[in-house]
């Protein structure tokens, strides 16, 4: 059947079945007693991810929205930001402090490397910032990054550490108040399995200091509007109710499953990936130390565009891998395992590589990834 369709990219990810239904649940008004309650819910889920005791506010936006809103109610004209470039999100995040006219002293550890913490401690011992941009799970080349660690150094200055955790949050664990992130922002349609549209920002107490004597104008995505409404489990403006829906349906499949386990099954879908790659003579970009749990990047062969072989996946095989993004386009294809994903996903991932990389011309030995992947799953050697 050519309509079937498998869906590997890091966001936007498969939606749920029961997510789905949720959303298409009839509208109720969203400012009344049910969605109060709804918002409440969501909120206090989401707290059990993020493991924070802050505020967490919901907004209707793509996660770049949430980019923004943190860095528009942190950082005025002239502010000095650091900011640790790890991608091509990195890269985003210092773009838009620049927009909101910060000093922005940009430090690029290499498309495929994590940041280098004594570099950071370097830093922060020579300067003195404002705020200090981060990214916990850089989606583009597959690396994740020590926020615990780097938490640590910045939480002895005055600075904030602001994390995007927009790819990573539901997939890769983060500890948000003991690893002193200051605000934290993660979107719907990555490990939460819900459709792009919703932005959900943790802002700590010491944030919120900078926050409410910050001088760059916002408007939709001022915090204190959002701060005033969320007293009563409203919003400052018109939410998107059905996508509210969806992820209150989505939160309650994480609970249901446990943190742990989420973060457990991510880890072993990622083993079982990286090992069939391996397994195939193909290379990782990302070393084994900084691997993302939820999407795995992989260097395509020598004197072949990495596009060949995802456009042969789609068209025959009705499988979508992400390609590279940058400097990285046509040299990386990206497999997600992201979400509402398990041990099959990977299987199916896997076996129509091994068919995409035949017929290119790729010696590959059909069966050797999945077999790795196998091997993984039932327990043997990663």
């Amino acid at each position: 059947m050519q309509d079937k369709q498998y869906l590997m990219i890091p966001g936007p990810t498969p939606v749920p079945p029961a997510v789905a239904a949720a959303m298409s649940r009839p509208m109720i008004g969203h400012r009344t007693d049910d969605f109060a309650a709804m918002h409440k819910r969501i909120v206090e889920r989401l707290q059990v991810v993020f493991q924070t005791k802050n505020d967490i506010f919901v907004i209707t936006n793509s996660g770049t929205g949430g980019m923004e809103a943190a860095v528009a109610n942190t950082v005025s004209p002239g502010d000095r930001v650091l900011a640790l470039v790890t991608g091509n999100f990195g890269e985003r995040f210092a773009k838009i402090a620049r927009e909101y006219g910060a000093d922005v002293d940009e430090v690029n550890f290499g498309w495929g490397n994590c940041v280098d913490l004594k570099t950071v401690e370097e830093k922060l011992s020579a300067n003195r910032y404002k705020v200090v941009l981060a990214t916990q799970n850089e989606t583009s080349t597959g690396v994740i990054n020590d926020i615990a660690g780097i938490g640590a150094l910045v939480g002895k200055t005055p600075a904030l550490l602001i994390v995007d955790g927009i790819s990573g949050v539901g997939g890769a664990e983060i500890k948000t108040d003991e690893w002193n992130v200051d605000i934290l922002v993660t979107a719907s349609q990555k490990g939460f399995m819900v459709p792009p549209g919703l932005a959900m920002v943790a802002v700590s107490q010491k944030a919120w200091e900078v926050v409410r004597d910050n001088k760059s104008p916002r408007f939709y995505l001022s915090l204190p509007a959002a701060k005033k409404s969320y007293e009563k489990w409203n919003t400052a403006y018109t939410p998107a109710v059905s996508l509210f829906a969806g992820l209150d349906a989505a939160l309650e499949m994480m609970m249901a499953e446990g943190m742990d386990n989420v973060y457990a099954r991510h880890k072993l879908l990622c083993g079982a990936a990286r090992a069939a790659v391996r397994a195939l003579g193909l290379d990782l970009l990302a070393p084994e130390e900084a691997a993302s749990p939820v999407v795995t990047a992989v260097k395509s062969p020598a004197g072949v565009d990495a596009d060949e072989i995802r456009k042969v996946l789609k068209k025959e095989f009705g499988v979508t891998f992400a390609g590279g993004q940058g400097i990285l386009k046509g040299k990386i294809f990206r497999i997600a395992h992201m979400g509402f994903a398990d041990k099959m996903d990977v299987i199916i991932a896997i076996s129509a590589l091994e068919m995409a990389l035949a017929r290119i011309g790729y010696p590959a030995d059909l069966g050797s990834g999945v077999r790795a992947a196998q091997q993984v799953f039932l327990g043997g050697k990663r």
